[in-house]
């Protein structure tokens, strides 16, 4: 009989109840597959000899927890954000300059990246996790303290807990769930983001409006070291093959120079540097135009903005069962690049006499492409990478997907500048759409067998 394990009661104790995942995990770990993953997971370092209720169990658990960490670290980054009006007040300053948080965040999260895949192997995937969770929560505390200096330092400290997430969720994901269904698990993972975003936006303007904005953080600080604590009880499992002796910290290039070395990793990371500014671009400028330049109501424009992120959850999951449900995870990332394109073009197009709900409906299913290649691009890196690497391979992808954030939003910035019309920068990021087109391309025919 499976055990049931404490890490399970997760769910409850972050107050994510609105995942609703238990049900199509279930499913998904159920399929033909699974007999197939259960003698995957008899070999050295998994479980001995499991029961096909025991296999499930592991996979809907990894799941689980890879998702709640990256909420978590969604939640840590996001907050800034959410009471940036607050924080303003505190710091001192403009609400404008909580926005370099973001920046902040990223730049922290391609230093993790740079050693996250050899640390990963050094500690094992639940330590790593576990650190990585130490970091945000000391990123929560330091930042409760009135000033700029902390607010840049624990920006940078969060940010690092924020790059050694992935690595991790990697190593873990590839070793406990079937490869067939990798795609949708991944993209399952990946709504940690978003679903992140929507917990800090939806609690913290509360909290600090009730107590203060201080008292949020030290509310997710608790949490954060309550998952801690419950990941402890997966460590003598998920750690099994750890590699103690790795070098982790003199070749902190390796991961990149192993994405370098191998053309379909490389092609994907290029493609996720131009997707991944494509993607910040239309999260951080959609309430701007559509105030702007297309004559919304700032509430209206702001409950727009929500809405395309729950899209984006929900695309994420979409895309990721439909590439695995074709059987090519590339040719579902096709179809969100063609979408992205299109939905581009129409923002370009765009004026204030069309119709506020055929505007909606556009900026919604762009969310649900834009905001959803994730969990397929990951699933693929996964794929690529050489088994014993694949969280070297995840981390040095990371290095320039997170790139892509820390440099997209300011050249879109300067685009703006240049035309005064977010319109038209939306049609240049068509063009940019297409021009990702070429890297796919290329990690296609690498993907072709012989």
């Amino acid at each position: 009989m499976a055990r049931v394990h404490i890490l399970d009661i997760r769910v409850e104790s972050f107050g994510i109840k609105n995942l609703l995942l238990s049900w199509r995990l279930h499913q998904l770990v159920c399929s033909g597959s699974m007999q197939d993953h259960i003698r995957q997971l008899t070999t050295p370092g998994y479980l001995v000899n499991p029961t096909q209720q025991e296999a499930q169990h592991a996979a809907i658990t990894v799941v689980t927890a890879t998702t709640l960490v990256l909420a978590y670290a969604s939640m840590i980054a996001l907050y800034p954000s959410a009471v940036a009006p607050e924080l303003a007040k505190t710091l001192g300053g403009s609400s404008s300059v909580v926005g370099l948080q973001v920046s902040l965040v990223f730049g922290g999260g391609v230093l993790s990246s740079l050693v996250g895949g050899a640390l990963t192997r050094r500690l094992g995937p639940c330590r790593a996790s576990q650190l990585s969770l130490a970091l945000l929560v000391s990123g929560a505390l330091l930042l409760t303290a009135p000033s700029l200096i902390t607010f840049v330092s624990a920006s940078l400290l969060a940010g690092l807990g924020y790059g050694l997430t992935n690595p991790a969720a990697s190593m873990l994901l590839v070793r406990y769930t079937p490869a067939s269904r990798r795609g949708l698990v991944f993209s399952i993972k990946q709504t940690g983001v978003p679903l992140g975003g929507v917990i800090a936006g939806a609690s913290a303007p509360l909290i600090a409006v009730t107590f203060s904005w201080q008292a949020g953080l030290w509310v997710f600080a608790a949490l954060g070291v309550a998952g801690i604590v419950l990941l402890h009880s997966r460590s003598s499992d998920w750690d099994t093959l750890r590699e103690p002796n790795t070098r982790w910290l003199v070749t902190p290039f390796n991961g990149v120079a192993l994405v370098w070395r191998h053309k379909s990793l490389r092609q994907l990371a290029v493609l996720s540097f131009m997707l991944a500014g494509i993607q910040l671009s239309i999260s951080a400028f959609t309430v701007a135009m559509l105030v702007e330049e297309l004559a919304f109501p700032l509430v209206m424009a702001g409950f727009v903005m929500a809405a395309l992120q729950v899209c984006g959850v929900a695309g994420r999951i979409f895309w990721g069962w439909l590439g695995d449900r074709l059987g090519d995870r590339l040719l579902a990332l096709g179809l969100i690049m063609s979408i992205t394109a299109v939905g581009c073009g129409l923002l370009f197009s765009m004026t204030p006499d069309w119709p506020r709900s055929l505007i909606m409906l556009v900026l919604c299913v762009l969310g649900s492409a834009s905001l959803g290649w994730n969990g397929i691009y990951m699933a693929e890196v996964a794929r690529f990478s050489p088994p014993d690497r694949i969280a070297d391979a995840a981390g040095g992808c990371l290095v320039v997907t997170y790139s892509g954030v820390l440099l997209g939003l300011p050249l879109v910035t300067l685009l703006h500048l240049w035309l005064s019309s977010y319109t038209a920068v939306f049609g240049i990021l068509a063009l940019v759409v297409l021009l990702a087109f070429v890297p796919l391309k290329t990690a296609y025919r690498q993907a072709l067998p012989g």
